[in-house]
C-alpha cells in the first residue's frame, strides 16, 4: 500500500520490449536506502516489483495488462517518473489509501496558473470513473495523492501547491499528455458490497442473503 506522497523523481535508464511486456531500468537514489529485492515500488502510480537492485537504481517487469492500461507504454529512455516505496507500518499517513492499481488513464486538457497554485484539468479516458470522482474527494494522478477541486463537463480539476509541483513530474507535463488515474478505493469497496448483496453470489455460508445494504450502512454510521 502507498499514500501518494512522491519520494523521488526517477529517470528511465533502459526499456526493453517483448511484445507488450516490458522491463524498465530506473535510476534512483533516495529510495534505494532500504529497498529489498521483491519490494513494491510505485512508478507513476503503478505498483511494480523490484526484480534487481543496484546502488544507482532498480529494474521492474511490466505485464501486458499494465502496458495496455497505463501510461508506462509511453515511457522512453530519459523519461522522468514519480517513485514511492510501499508505506512502512510505523510511518505517517500523509496522503490517502493508494493501492497502485490504476483504474485508467486521463488526458490533461489544460493547465493554468492561479497565484501560487497550478490548476490542472483532466479528462478521463473512461467516463465510468466519474462515479468515484467527487469534489473534495481524493484521487491519485501519476502516483500523487491530490484533492479533486471540481467536476464538470466530463472533466475534473485539481489544484497543485508549489511543493508538489516542484517535487513531482507534473511540472514536466503539458496539455495533451496522459496521466495514470487511481480513484479512491473506499468508494469502490462500498459499491462492490452493495452490488454483491443483490447478486446470486451474495449469499452467506448458510445460504441466506447478506444483510449488508445501504440502509444497514446508514443505520450503523457508515454512509
Amino acid at each position: 500500500m502507498f499514500t501518494g506522497i512522491v519520494e523521488e523523481i526517477g529517470t528511465m535508464k533502459s526499456i526493453s520490449h517483448k511484445g507488450e511486456a516490458m522491463v524498465l531500468g530506473i535510476l534512483a537514489s533516495r529510495i534505494m536506502d532500504d529497498v529489498k529485492l521483491g519490494d513494491s515500488i510505485s512508478v507513476n502510480g503503478v505498483c511494480l516489483t523490484a526484480t534487481s537492485l543496484k546502488a544507482s537504481g532498480f529494474t521492474v517487469d511490466v505485464m501486458p495488462q499494465t502496458y495496455r492500461h497505463t501510461n508506462l507504454r509511453n515511457l522512453k529512455p530519459g523519461s522522468k517518473v514519480n517513485l514511492e516505496r510501499a508505506m512502512a507500518a510505523g510511518g505517517r499517513f500523509g496522503g490517502h489509501i493508494v493501492q497502485g492499481h490504476v483504474d485508467g488513464t486521463g488526458t490533461i486538457a489544460s493547465m493554468r496558473q492561479d497565484q501560487n497554485a497550478v490548476f490542472v484539468e483532466i479528462e478521463p479516458s473512461e467516463p465510468a470513473l466519474f462515479k468515484y470522482i467527487i469534489p473534495l474527494g481524493s484521487i491519485t494522478i501519476d502516483g500523487i495523492s491530490l484533492t479533486v477541486a471540481s467536476v464538470e463537463g466530463g472533466r475534473f480539476m485539481v489544484s497543485i501547491i508549489p511543493h508538489t509541483w516542484s517535487e513531482t513530474v507534473l511540472a514536466l507535463k503539458r496539455a495533451g499528455d496522459t496521466v495514470n488515474l487511481e480513484t479512491d478505493v473506499l468508494g469502490k469497496y462500498v459499491e462492490h458490497l452493495l452490488r454483491f448483496n443483490h447478486s446470486p453470489a451474495g449469499q452467506s455460508q448458510n445460504g441466506n442473503p447478506s444483510n449488508l445494504d445501504l440502509s444497514f450502512l446508514v443505520e450503523n454510521g457508515f454512509a
